[in-house]
C-alpha cells in the first residue's frame, strides 16, 4: 500500500511565509481589503511563521498580549504593531492614492 503525503494547507502557508518576500506579499495584500480584521489573521500567520515567543520577545512585548492583540477580536495600539511589524523585519509606508 502507498502512503500518500500530503500537506496541511496552514502548514504550507506558514513554511511559505517564513520567505520575507513572500510575506510582505501577503500582508500587502491583506491591507488592500481594507479590512482591519483580515490584516489581523495575516499578521498573526506571518508572526506564527517567524515563531511566536522569538518575535514577542524581539518585539518587546508579552507573548500573551501578542497572542491577544492578534486574535479575533483584537486591538492593537498603533505601538505595538509598529513594534510587531518592525521586528519581523518589515516597515509601513504610505503612499499617494492612484
Amino acid at each position: 500500500m502507498r502512503k500518500k503525503i500530503t500537506r496541511d494547507h496552514q502548514e504550507y502557508l506558514l513554511d511559505a511565509l517564513k520567505d520575507p518576500e513572500e510575506a510582505a506579499a501577503y500582508l500587502s495584500a491583506s491591507l488592500e481589503e481594507k479590512d482591519g480584521e483580515l490584516f489581523l489573521v495575516a499578521l498573526r500567520n506571518v508572526v506564527e511563521a517567524h515563531g511566536m515567543a522569538r518575535i514577542a520577545k524581539k518585539a518587546k512585548l508579552n507573548r500573551e498580549n501578542m497572542y491577544r492583540m492578534l486574535s479575533e477580536n483584537g486591538n492593537p495600539e498603533f505601538s505595538s504593531l509598529w513594534s510587531l511589524v518592525k521586528s519581523l523585519g518589515f516597515r509601513l509606508s504610505v503612499l499617494p492614492a492612484r
